[in-house]
């Protein structure tokens, strides 16, 4: 349906366009008038004066109409209104064409009918190369066609003889055509304005949907990076407690419940773990640490801590050996394989899942599984966050839909290709494509902490800085029982007062990124550094998943853990950084 507004704007395009195409046509009708009037003066065929004056004729109505395309041109950008240009164009035209047509019969010798053809010929050349430039709106150029044909057919019938009414008719019959013609390639024009117009408001529709799309994306990531830091902070807590509590002795129904406890802790911490995870992608401050690194003994790896919970289904998990040797982040890549082998074993209720490798190109690293199979319809959409198939009573032993979502985004990173089939009722299979390295490239990777540095009793002084009591106390309790001595505050002014008169120099400082009174946790172990005067390493640990704290905290060069930290992880990261120092 053509609404007002756009008739409007093709109407506007349409003077625009004829204005355009004009001068070129002018110029080289002027030269076309002039060549051909001296030529014809030269032979005696033109009146001298006749020609004079419609040479002179010629030149100012296409200067008048070249000054009328300048002020067209120079008009105010504000000046929408098209009606008066184009009645300003028509009027023009109407002036060239009876110009031209009468002048060109007028200037001839009355004598020379054999020569009066070349000016019909002429008349004929100008009314058909005027459709490129007046074409575009046909009032100004029927108008025209009007005003150069007019003279020429009455003067071909008052000459009265057969040569000339025959031409007369020609000329009349070319006329319908040309009118015809000019509708037709008119109407093609109007047209493909019409469909340019439209797919510039839809582009711009779409520019508006995605920037709409970008500001809930963002307003969502706002609201999930507070939400999650306040609910961190005492999952956080709750995990301090919990693997304090295991030190002390307890029956064991007692111990029993505590590990209900540790199991319903650790899922919530997957939760935030994958909101994390997703906002620091969409943050982009996960690094790159490529490495060349033998893919089996990874593999293995992650198989290995999947095996207890496949068998418990009566799941069979396979590993196919690969010697295969390859260059990526091997860190993320294990993210990715983790999060592939999660979902398979979620989703697999009998048979078996293999993992596997096959060569081509790029090292293809496969997870294939005899699950419920995904439907074509589904096979995109189990990529973005939240979606799950199948879990309408959203049970959480099957994941909270995260894992693909994260599997997407670090894989677009890694630039390493994703593809999935799949086949609904019989399996699915998801495939990484993963660049080759030679084994002579094969490098040491960075040691890792044995399973004994990471249970070795630790000593000296760490502090503790955290705005939650909760954390301060919990935090306290586990480090005490790991053997380290510790002072806990609320801020950096309280740990300056309690450190006062403590001369032990601390070995660590953990401190929460976001503290009270907008202090940040960089900011703290900088001034308890400068106290010591000492280069006393520092840790952070956050609950924010905002992207500008992310960035925030990445770039301030400390350890950087989220909250809720597990405590194993916790304690190979202090002893890390104490054995370091």
């Amino acid at each position: 349906m053509t609404t007002h507004s756009s008739v409007e704007r093709i109407r506007r395009e349409q003077i625009r366009t004829i204005y355009n195409n004009t001068p070129p046509g002018m110029v080289t009708t002027l030269i076309t008038v002039v060549v051909l009037t001296v030529g014809l003066v030269y032979i005696d065929a033109a009146v001298r004066f006749n020609a004079a004056i419609f040479v002179a004729a010629m030149c100012v109505q296409t200067a008048g109409r070249m000054y009328l395309y300048h002020r067209y041109s120079s008009r105010p950008r504000h000046d929408e209104d098209w009606r008066p240009w184009a009645l300003r164009f028509t009027l023009g035209s109407v002036a060239g064409g009876l110009t031209i047509g009468f002048g060109c019969i007028w200037m001839m010798s009355p004598d020379r009918v054999d020569l009066q053809l070349i000016a019909l010929l002429v008349i004929f050349a100008v009314a058909g190369g005027a459709i490129g430039a007046f074409g575009g709106y046909l009032p100004a150029y029927f108008l025209f066609l009007f005003a150069i044909s007019v003279t020429p057919v009455v003067w071909l019938f008052a000459q009265g003889d057969a040569l000339h009414v025959t031409i007369g008719i020609l000329f009349l019959l070319w006329f319908g055509a040309v009118i015809e013609q000019v509708r037709r390639s008119n109407g093609q024009f109007v047209e493909s304005i019409r469909l340019r117009f439209e797919n510039l408001d839809l582009v711009e529709d779409l520019r508006r949907e995605k920037a709409l799309a970008e500001e809930a994306n963002a307003a969502k990531s706002r609201f999930l990076a507070a939400a999650s830091h306040d609910l961190r902070q005492p999952v956080h807590a709750l995990t301090l407690f919990v693997s304090a509590l295991r030190a002390h002795q307890m029956e064991e129904e007692a111990r029993g419940l505590l590990d209900h406890i540790d199991g319903s802790v650790r899922s919530l911490g997957g939760l935030f773990d994958g909101l994390l995870d997703i906002s620091r992608l969409d943050a982009g401050v996960v690094e790159i640490n490529r490495a060349v690194f033998a893919v089996q003994p990874l593999i293995e790896r992650v198989c290995r801590d999947y095996q207890a919970k496949a068998g418990a289904k009566g799941v069979e998990l396979r590993v196919r050996a690969t010697r295969a040797i390859v260059n990526s982040d091997p860190m993320l890549f294990e993210r990715i394989l983790r999060n592939i082998i999660t979902n398979a074993v979620a989703y697999t209720e009998r048979g078996k899942i293999l993992v596997g490798c096959r060569r081509g190109e790029q090292l293809r690293v496969q997870v294939w599984d005899t699950g419920r199979g995904i439907a074509p319809s589904e096979q995109q959409n189990v990529f973005q966050e939240f979606y799950q198939i199948g879990n309408a009573e959203r049970d959480r032993t099957r994941g909270v839909g995260l894992g693909l979502a994260i599997v997407k985004r670090l894989t677009t990173l890694l630039d390493h290709p994703l593809d999935l089939a799949s086949q609904f009722g019989k399996g699915t299979c998801l495939t990484v494509a993963i660049p080759y390295a030679s084994e002579r490239d094969l490098k040491n990777l960075d040691a890792t902490l044995t399973e004994a540095e990471v249970v070795a009793r630790g000593s000296g002084l760490i502090l503790v800085l955290d705005d939650e009591v909760a954390i301060q106390v919990a935090m306290k309790s586990l480090l005490q029982g790991w053997g380290y001595s510790v002072i806990a505050a609320g801020s950096c002014a309280e740990m300056l007062e309690r450190i006062a008169t403590h001369p032990q120099i601390p070995r660590l400082i953990l401190c929460d990124y976001r503290l009270r009174d907008n202090e940040t946790g960089s900011a703290a172990i900088e001034r308890l550094r400068s106290e010591y005067n000492d280069e006393i390493p520092g840790m952070l640990i956050t609950g924010d998943t905002a992207p500008d704290r992310l960035k925030e905290a990445q770039a301030s060069g400390y350890l950087l853990l989220h909250k809720p930290v597990p405590y194993s992880k916790l304690r190979a990261a202090i002893t890390h950084l104490i054995q370091s120092e």
